[in-house]
């Protein structure tokens, strides 16, 4: 293979391969990704597969030849001779490792748990099992054989030609054989074998470990396991999904990525609560920890400073990281003090320094609380909790909550936070916990690459949208896309219409939140805060021309949220959306000469609107 300049090595053909290689391809560059058999090829637009098996010696003439700077191992957690030759290849050369691993949960005492499969026979053998069903994969098949020589054992394995050639290697008769086409349901499935008991592997969340686990135990059938071994060498970082890849490839191989991303102010103060919880439980100051975003991905965010206060509450800050989105809360102190208190059981946020004060309706907070948004509210709710599981054995108690922002008064000014009755400081934000840097030249530029990798996947209809929140409710409409057909314009809708337009896609929906569409009827093509806001006038003289009542029109005139439009038209009026759908199809249809243009509001329930 002729040289490349492509800087990452992916090794493995699992579903953290695949969702690797779907990062890589975000930065539109060339980069290998390695998987053993034909069969796991996977499609990506940038991404040269390195066929057959890369061993010790192979994997490092490999990497020194095509100057590889990074690894990412995402080879399957038992995949111990991968992982082993991936370690003396990295140690060898001084480069570093990304491991993306999969979330395995805590061990069930329900279960029986194996070091190796010797133990597990043996376990066989002693508890009198005869029917056994293997969930354990085909490379188990030779490891099992003491047991299935004697005993009634079928194999549930991919319906792939290497698979079937190990079969045959085996000596195991074809007829103990299940594949996973042939009846994918669980419980339908053990009904019908009737086993003695199921043997598995540790195989994590991704392996669908937990829902075959806990149909079995429902239908009173023994589970043995087999443990994960242990990674074999210690890798440079270790990831568990897209956004934790993305940012410690960002770290590592800065140069691959034109464009850096961050974290919400939500995930810098649910980080630092989470320490001073910890530490004020435990005693020990954390460097780092580790939280789950909203989609239930663990990231790990570094803590830069933690005090022991002389009340006895601990205060811990993180620097909040926006990456290359120029947000004006970039590199500020986000400081959680967390306290102790014996008169309660329930997580309470109490008013920080910096942080605003909510004094108008609309924002889905009580009046006169702290400007923390719900979902980072649940997000330090679900630390705090599982913390105070984990260290305090006085439970019940409540736990108090302070976050502050030192600046917080000073930046706020330059924020939309008094026009939304919000006084006082910012407000801790954030629907994903991860912050893209949307508004930026080089965000454009990402667009068209992210449209020209669908281009090159067959894609010929796809689906824009303005960030995570409408795209999960804009995949469970489209389920049969390719994940690649879908494209966040975050607030550059006319850019990403006319790339759409350029890139020569026939068929275009849009998902458009309420915020962005009303903005957007106005013929603002980019929606960012700090460039447009919302104008009641304007939306007051949408209402009577859909033929609202004078009630109705006096109500717009006092929302300070869109989102609260959706409770201020009544549904015998609801033609309101129907005539501000059609200003924003007339805004963007000339940006689509030659395509097909379908337009879709979308409520805070994923309910959708189309335009009649």
């Amino acid at each position: 293979m002729d040289r490349l300049n492509a800087a990452i090595l992916i090794i493995g053909g699992t579903i953290e391969g695949r969702v690797a290689v779907r990062v890589c391809d975000e930065a539109a560059k060339p980069y290998f990704y390695s998987t053993r058999t034909a069969s796991q090829q996977v499609e990506c637009a940038y991404g040269v597969r390195v066929s057959g098996d890369l061993d010790g010696h192979s994997m490092l003439d490999f990497c020194t030849e095509q100057g590889i700077q990074l690894i990412v191992d995402a080879a399957h957690p038992f995949a111990q001779n991968v992982h082993r030759n991936v370690g003396a290849t990295a140690h060898a050369l001084g480069i570093p490792v990304i491991r993306f691993d999969r979330q395995f949960p805590s061990h069930d005492p329900r279960l029986h748990w194996f070091d190796d499969y010797s133990d597990a026979i043996q376990f066989l053998e002693e508890q009198g099992i005869e029917r056994l069903l293997a969930l354990t994969g085909v490379n188990s098949i030779p490891k099992l054989k003491p047991y299935w020589e004697k005993h009634s054992c079928t194999f549930r394995i991919m319906n792939r030609r290497e698979s079937l050639d190990a079969v045959s290697s085996s000596g195991l008769s074809l007829d103990r054989i299940l594949f996973y086409d042939d009846e994918s349901n669980d419980a339908s499935l053990f009904q019908r074998i009737k086993p003695d008991a199921i043997i598995t592997k540790e195989s994590g969340e991704s392996g669908g470990f937990s829902q075959k686990v806990a149909t079995a135990l429902s239908l009173g059938i023994p589970v043995l396991v087999i443990r994960c071994p242990q990674l074999p060498y210690a890798p440079s970082a270790t990831v568990y999904g897209r956004h934790g890849l993305r940012k410690q490839t960002e770290m590592l191989l800065p140069l691959f990525f034109d464009l850096k991303t961050g974290y919400t102010s939500g995930s810098c103060a649910t980080a630092a609560s989470k320490a001073a919880l910890i530490a004020l439980l435990c005693g020990k100051a954390q460097s780092e920890v580790s939280i789950l975003l909203p989609s239930d991905e663990p990231v790990s965010i570094p803590i830069s400073q933690t005090v022991f206060e002389p009340d006895g509450s601990v205060t811990c800050t993180v620097v909040k990281d926006s990456g290359d989105d120029p947000d004006v809360t970039n590199g500020l102190d986000i400081c959680a003090n967390v306290s102790l208190d014996c008169t309660h059981d329930a997580i309470r946020f109490l008013q920080g320094k910096g942080v605003g004060r909510v004094t108008l309706p609309g924002l889905g907070l009580e009046i006169g609380s702290p400007a923390v948004n719900l979902t980072p509210r649940k997000m330090m709710e679900r630390e705090a909790c599982e913390v105070r599981e984990r260290f305090s054995d006085d439970l019940p108690i409540g736990v108090n909550i302070t976050i502050s922002v030192p600046r917080g008064e000073e930046v706020a000014l330059k924020t939309f936070n008094p026009k939304l009755g919000i006084v006082g400081g910012i407000s801790i934000i954030g629907t994903s916990g991860v912050v893209k840097p949307f508004s930026s030249e080089a965000f454009v530029n990402a667009i068209r690459r992210e449209a020209q990798v669908a281009k090159a996947m067959g894609v010929t209809h796809i689906v824009i949208n303005s960030g995570a929140k409408s795209e999960r409710f804009l995949k469970a409409l489209y389920p049969n896309l390719l994940p690649q057909a879908f494209i966040q314009y975050g607030n550059f809708i006319g850019e990403t219409l006319r790339i759409a337009s350029e890139e020569g896609f026939g068929l275009v929906t849009m998902g458009v939140m309420i915020g962005k569409a009303v903005k957007l009827a106005e013929g603002e093509l980019d929606t960012h805060s700090k460039k447009t806001v919302m104008n009641r006038p304007f939306l007051q003289s949408l209402a009577q021309e859909a033929g609202c009542s004078a009630e109705t029109i006096s109500h717009i005139g006092s929302i300070t949220l869109a989102r609260e439009l959706w409770g201020a038209i009544p549904p015998q009026e609801s033609n309101f959306f129907q005539v501000l759908l059609q200003r924003c199809y007339n805004v963007c249809q000339p940006l689509l000469p030659q395509g097909q243009l379908t337009l879709l509001l979308i409520d805070e329930e994923g309910q959708v609107v189309l335009l009649r």
